[in-house]
């Protein structure tokens, strides 16, 4: 069969029909594809050629690689592994050596018995064989692991662990082969360069090729949250992946590699847009089955009979190493006892990784001669652990009780919020509900301030209440602090009159809730010297800004930043968009730290008017109904700990993009409250700000807070 047209149909039927029988017997549709492949290449029937699976469908063979590379990317977010990072550090360490030392040893003594190879091999070539096929028994096979979880909708420690593991596995698998390959060379005599050179050419290969996988992603980020519409986020998002791809391989990187730090890049964004994921998966079925049932058309049944022992043995010693290295490494990371015992079985899969290094073997000019022996010993072992690897990778995870076939995917319901419209009093463009709650009694002993800059008149009665609602959480008097730099001639102008016009406005607001202002002004060249001075010179529990306090957004950002990282407290930015009002509050809550970062401010807005608060905490789309219930759990003790049970409700919700799930929210919310990325530089750079996309893309007043 020589038409590309005619093959696809057959490979897609086929593999389909063939995952179908196979699922009647409970085996993984990739045992399927496999063994439709088998039937359909050159080992059975023969429909499918050599040459058109060589030279005409290997094209879907590299995009199948980039997509499964992209979706283990995703399993990769820092947020979930730090739980598991002990895990799969000792884990991904003892396996690969498991794996590495039991092979080399064990093909070197079989291989020597058996007397394989040309008769004129000595022990130096038996070595350089074993070492090789150990370097190349490090590789696992990403793409059957990773249907195989999408296939149960796994969830749980064992498959965190195991997807993170699987990455890590290509990347040590790459490192190995290139020391591998240098120290052959040396054992035969063709190569005198140092060890050292092989470790620095690999650990280059490794970071040039993550670099360029975060760069795609970032560019991805960049363009698939400015789209609606899946087809264009399809449509552009795998243009890049692909052209990532193909300039990896142009430049002798790894393409694999370079698709996992683009899936890492964007799930670990502070935003967390991933549905670029979704939009993949819906493209990824057909192109999944062609794999598969192309991978099997490669494999040589014959491969079995020539690899005789040595590939038994390979393919026994690889499955035992990682199952002894999981299991010694699961116990001195101190792992679940699921995935210590289970975790081996589901790495036994080997496939695309393992089969492009034994070719890259065979296109070498001074181990070529080894690739005889090589290729059918790991073709032989990758026919045997495709079959049988998704098998024991299914096992692992129904026995872990991670499997959750046909699960709900449950997502919180929205509430609609109807109430009588107030009155609003306008100021200078900043809209803001007057306070006709009760009003609050100071303190007789208040100490210390909750200063806010004052700018501009129209911000200043908004800040003013925030200032004063926080004021009266830590007993302490708001305080307006107004900074004058000096004029063309060098001197400060002449406050009186400006100021204290200024002043006498916001004094208004602050005694419609009870308090009265304090007022200060502060002489200085540098705005954000002047408010740091006035917060250092007494006691002071929080400082409050708002846009904008200076010309420009740049410039304020940085008067902010500067604040923040001297400040002796909180720095709260207070963003006006619509309407400023506290009645009904909403506050996104990425991880606990983050509701340290603004535990003041619910506690303040918690006991004052009738303010009601949410608690939102978002977790990936696929989550299950346990899931969140657990989550929402964690967020009500915090809530009881605090006795803010009858003012403060918690939420969880299953999204896709963060952003887009807190805008989507604050539609029945007045306020939102925010903590703010910690990041600067480079891992800003990286990371992004979730509060600040946030703020580009709702019209809803916010509080901004910085640690």
């Amino acid at each position: 069969m020589h038409d590309v047209t005619l093959a696809l149909a057959v490979i897609l039927a086929a593999g389909f029909a063939t995952a179908k029988l196979g699922q009647l017997i409970r085996l993984p549709s990739v045992t399927g594809f496999i063994c439709a492949g088998l039937l359909l290449g050159p080992s059975a029937l023969n429909l499918i050629t050599e040459e058109a699976i060589i030279g005409k469908l290997d094209h879907f063979t590299q995009i199948a690689l980039m997509l499964i590379a992209f979706g283990i990317g995703k399993h990769l977010e820092i947020e979930r592994l730090r739980r598991t990072a002990k895990s799969v550090g000792y884990i991904g360490i003892s396996e690969t050596l498991g794996a590495f030392l039991f092979v080399s040893a064990g093909t070197f003594f079989v291989a020597l018995i058996t007397g394989v190879g040309e008769p004129t091999w000595k022990i130096k070539d038996f070595l350089a064989l074993a070492m090789l096929l150990g370097a190349v028994s490090v590789a696992t096979a990403p793409a059957a692991t990773l249907h195989v979880m999408r296939e149960l909708k796994a969830a749980g420690p064992l498959t965190t662990t195991l997807m993170a593991v699987v990455a890590i596995d290509d990347g040590l698998a790459i490192m190995f082969f290139g020391i591998a390959v240098s120290a052959a060379r040396h054992i035969v005599g063709s190569e005198l360069g140092s060890i050292g050179v092989a470790v620095i050419s690999s650990l280059t290969e490794i970071i040039f090729s993550l670099l360029m996988g975060v760069i795609t992603g970032l560019i991805i980020d960049f363009v698939i949250h400015r789209l609606r519409r899946r087809g264009e986020m399809l449509t552009v998002g795998l243009a890049l992946l692909l052209l990532c791809g193909e300039a990896a391989r142009l430049l002798d990187l790894s393409p694999l590699l370079a698709g996992m730090a683009v899936g890492f890049t964007i799930v670990n964004r502070d935003r967390r847009d991933v549905r670029l994921f979704k939009a993949i998966n819906h493209f990824e079925p057909p192109i999944y089955v062609l794999f598969f049932t192309l991978a099997g058309s490669h494999l040589n049944l014959s491969a079995l009979v020539i690899a005789g022992w040595v590939g038994l043995v390979y393919f026994l010693l690889r499955a035992f190493g990682k199952f002894i290295g999981c299991n010694i490494g699961g116990r001195l990371a101190a792992a679940a006892p699921t995935v210590t015992r289970l975790l081996g079985l589901a790495l036994i899969p080997q496939a695309g990784v393992a089969i492009g290094l034994i070719f890259l073997i065979k296109n070498d000019a001074a181990l070529g001669a080894y690739s005889s022996i090589i290729i059918p010993v790991v073709l032989g072992g990758i026919v045997l652990s495709e079959l049988t690897g998704p098998v024991c990778a299914r096992f692992a995870v129904e026995k872990a009780g991670e499997a959750a076939v046909g699960a709900k995917v449950v997502k919180a319901p929205g509430t609609s919020v109807q109430r009588d419209a107030e009155p609003i009093a306008e100021t200078d463009g900043i809209r803001l509900v007057p306070w006709t709650w009760e009003r609050l009694k100071p303190p007789q002993d208040a100490e210390g301030a909750v200063i806010f800059g004052l700018s501009l008149s129209g911000s200043g009665p908004g800040l003013a209440r925030m200032a004063t609602l926080l004021a009266h959480y830590y007993r302490a008097r708001p305080t307006a602090v107004r900074v004058l730099s000096p004029g063309p001639d060098k001197k400060y102008k002449d406050p009186d009159l400006d100021s204290q016009a200024l002043f006498d406005k916001v004094a208004s607001e602050v005694r419609a809730l009870g308090y009265e202002l304090d007022t200060k002004i502060v002489e200085n060249e540098n705005v954000a010297d002047g408010i740091l001075s006035a917060a250092h010179t007494q006691k002071t529990s929080a400082i409050i800004l708002g846009h904008p306090l200076v010309v420009t957004i740049q410039e304020f950002n940085r008067v902010v930043e500067a604040v923040a990282r001297d400040a002796p407290c909180q720095v709260i930015v207070v963003r006006f968009a619509g309407v400023l009002h506290t009645e009904r509050i909403l506050v996104p809550v990425v991880d606990m730290k983050n509701l340290g970062m603004l535990a003041d401010i619910v506690r303040s807005l918690s006991g004052v008017g009738e303010h009601s608060i949410t608690l939102l905490t978002m977790v990936h789309a696929s989550a299950f109904e346990e899931e969140l219930e657990e989550v929402e759990e964690i967020l009500l003790e915090w809530v009881e700990k605090e006795n803010l049970t009858p003012f403060v409700r918690c939420r969880a919700v299953a999204t896709e993009a963060r952003s887009r799930a807190i805008v989507n929210e604050a539609a029945q919310h007045d306020l939102i409250i925010m903590a703010a990325s910690p990041t600067r530089g480079l891992r800003r750079l990286f990371f992004g700000s979730l509060a600040e996309d946030v703020a580009q893309h709702c019209q809803k007043p916010m509080l901004i807070v910085h640690s």
